[in-house]
Formats: structure tokens, C-alpha cells, sequence
């Protein structure tokens, strides 16, 4: 009996300890094993577009740089531009041309209202001698047509005003030549925009199909060659520039031997801007000039004129036209004054024809002049 007992005793030590044994064993498996994580949906990759239609999104690891391509606009075709512009036009110079037609539109065309008309177009910078061969022969066609309606006025007007601006005279750029870059020089004084518009002229040349590279040989301020970067930068030319205080003309005579290496269809070199009565000054620029042409000749000498300083920019052309062989004047700010006769005075005077006109403070705000429409916004509908 006693030894039954101890039989049955040691049965159920040893079934009990089996048991103990699988379940330590499974508890030590569920410790070792690693824990379960949710199943995440698949990453996009950079070819797979997140919705129909939509463009690739590219994604980065943390930490990972992502590189952003800088943008490059495309420019406004420059066809059209001044008409795009001619209500900004019509503004500046609406009251010149309404003063111009309600003096004209009265009963009697006495000596009196001829000198009112004399002394509206010489405020408008038109100059005393071209404003005296405008009225004379405004007063001798009116005389001999016997015009009278409102619209035979105005279209009087437009004919002699269109004629006074001379619209035979050759307004484009030389900014392509076979073989190597046409070279165009960017001229002024400071205020006038000079940097500024050298940006946006680049951006005309471009807009017409022509591939630039600008030389900033304004060495004097380092703010004018970074605003001259970043006008490149805006439309994917390349710039050549020097250290603050370099020699201008090395910068520029690089600019030109950068071109010809790189087949560009133009290479438009911004220069320092120079004070009219600053002899040295000039003579720089004329050195410039001269380097320059080592490579071959200048195609274009833009001066850049503020329309807001009237006949005073008229004594500025003169001194540049002395240092350089100036071919065409920019005159920027004309949406700012009412004195848009300057297009007439300084055409007439230097013999050098308006070629661009600003008129505002957008990238494409600078158009190529043309006689015709500027007319038809002065005098307005």
C-alpha cells in the first residue's frame, strides 16, 4: 500500500513539472521574440503621381537636402508691349494730349490760342525750336484744310506729332551678327535705372529668341553686380563679373571673350554710372569702349535716360555721345511725367533714336518704342 502511494505521488510530481516546463519554454519564446509592427501602405516613389493628372511628388529622408532648381521666367514677347502699356501711357501723358486737342477744338485758332499751344509743347520738354516748326505747321495746314470736327483735329495732330518723332529712323537692336556675339554697351548716369533696365533689356533680347550673357563691369558698387545676378538668374543667363573695385574694362573685355567661348547671341555689358561733369569718369568709360573692341567692334551704345529730368537729359546725352558713339537712348520712368515731348527733343537734337521706353516697374514693363501708338495714347480715344 505504501509503495502505491509513493508511485502515485511521484506521477504527479513529474506530470506537474512537464507542464511547468512548456510553459516556461513558451514564455521565454514570447519574450525573445521581436514585437509586431503595423503594416505600413507602400511609400510613393518619385515616378508615381499622387492623383490622376498630377505631376511626380518627390520625397526626401530626414535630413536628406532638397534641392529646389532655381525657376527661370519666360519673358513677354515684346510685340505689343507698348500696347499692352497704353493705358499706363495714356495716364502720364493723357493731359498733354487733351490740352493739346481742347485748345485746337476752340471757335477761333487766334494768335492767342497758337501761343497757348506754343507754351503747352514747350513744357512738355518738346524744345523751343521743334515747337516752333510743330505749330507753324499745324497753323498753315489747319489754315489751308479748314479743319474743324473734333476727329479732323486730332488725326492733324497725330500727323505732325507722329512726324516730329521721325518714325523712319531704324529703332532696332543690333543684338545678334554672324560669326560672334553682338556686343551692346549699357550706358548712364546714376538714378537714371541704369542696372535695372540692363536686367530687363536682357529680358527683351531674350523674349525675342536671342541668348545673353551679361557682363556686370559696374565694379564700383557690389550691389550693382548682385542685382544683375539676379536678373540673369531670373531668365538662365550666365554672368561674368569681378572683384569691388576692379579694373571695368577687364571685367567687360572678359564678358565679350566668355561670349564668343560660350556662342552666345549676345553679350550686354551694364558699365558704372557716370556723372556728366566726371571727366575722368568718361574717360574710363571710353577705355572700356576701347578694350572691347579688341574682340571687335561695339554693335550697340544704349544710353539710359530718366524721362523725369527733362531738358537736363539732354546735356547728359551729349557728354556720353562725346565719349561713345551712342546708337540709341532707353528712357526709362515716362509713365511717371507728363513731359513725354523729351522723346522728340532728344531725337532731334542728338539725331539718335529712342530704341525702348519704360513705363513701369515690372520685370517687362520696358517695350520698344514705337511712334505711332505713343501718339495714338497721347491723345487718348
Amino acid at each position: 500500500m505504501d509503495l502505491w502511494v509513493y508511485a502515485v505521488i511521484l506521477g504527479v510530481v513529474l506530470l506537474l513539472g512537464g507542464a511547468g516546463l512548456v510553459v516556461a519554454q513558451r514564455s521565454r519564446r514570447a519574450v525573445e521574440a521581436p514585437p509586431t509592427r503595423p503594416e505600413l501602405p507602400p511609400r510613393a516613389t518619385p515616378e508615381e503621381p499622387t492623383e490622376a493628372g498630377s505631376a511626380p511628388t518627390r520625397t526626401h529622408d530626414i535630413g536628406e537636402a532638397a534641392p529646389a532648381p532655381a525657376p527661370v521666367d519666360q519673358p513677354e514677347p515684346t510685340a505689343g508691349r507698348l500696347v499692352r502699356l497704353r493705358a499706363r501711357l495714356a495716364r502720364s501723358q493723357g493731359t498733354l494730349g487733351k490740352g493739346l486737342l481742347g485748345l485746337l477744338s476752340r471757335d477761333c485758332l487766334d494768335d492767342e490760342v497758337w501761343d497757348e499751344i506754343e507754351e503747352t509743347l514747350i513744357t512738355a520738354d518738346v524744345g523751343v525750336e521743334a515747337t516752333g516748326e510743330l505749330v507753324a505747321r499745324l497753323r498753315e495746314r489747319t489754315r489751308v484744310l479748314g479743319t474743324k470736327t473734333a476727329s479732323e483735329l486730332r488725326a492733324l495732330l497725330a500727323e505732325e506729332l507722329t512726324a516730329a518723332l521721325d518714325p523712319g529712323m531704324d529703332r532696332s537692336l543690333n543684338s545678334a551678327r554672324e560669326g560672334r556675339p553682338a556686343v551692346i554697351l549699357v550706358v548712364g548716369v546714376n538714378g537714371a535705372g541704369k542696372t535695372t533696365t540692363c536686367g530687363k533689356i536682357s529680358r527683351v533680347l531674350i523674349a525675342d529668341g536671342r541668348t545673353v550673357l551679361l557682363g556686370a563691369a559696374d565694379t564700383f558698387r557690389a550691389a550693382a553686380a548682385d542685382q544683375l545676378a539676379t536678373w540673369a538668374g531670373r531668365v538662365g543667363a550666365e554672368i561674368v563679373r569681378g572683384p569691388e573695385g576692379g579694373d571695368p574694362a577687364s571685367v567687360a573685355f572678359d564678358a565679350v571673350k566668355r561670349g564668343i567661348d560660350t556662342g552666345v547671341d549676345t553679350v550686354l555689358i551694364d558699365t558704372a554710372g557716370r556723372l556728366q561733369n566726371k571727366v575722368g569718369l568718361m574717360d574710363e568709360l571710353g577705355k572700356v569702349k576701347r578694350v572691347v573692341e579688341k574682340h571687335g567692334p561695339v554693335d550697340e551704345t544704349l544710353l539710359v535716360l530718366d524721362a523725369t529730368t527733362g531738358q537736363n537729359g539732354l546735356a547728359q546725352a551729349r557728354v556720353f555721345t562725346e565719349a561713345v558713339d551712342v546708337t540709341g537712348v532707353v528712357l526709362t520712368k515716362l509713365d511717371g511725367t507728363a513731359k513725354g515731348g523729351i522723346v522728340i527733343a532728344v531725337q532731334r537734337k542728338l539725331g539718335i533714336p529712342v530704341k525702348l521706353v519704360g513705363l513701369g516697374e515690372g520685370p517687362d514693363d520696358l517695350a520698344p518704342f514705337e511712334p505711332a501708338a505713343f501718339v495714338d495714347a497721347l491723345l487718348g480715344d
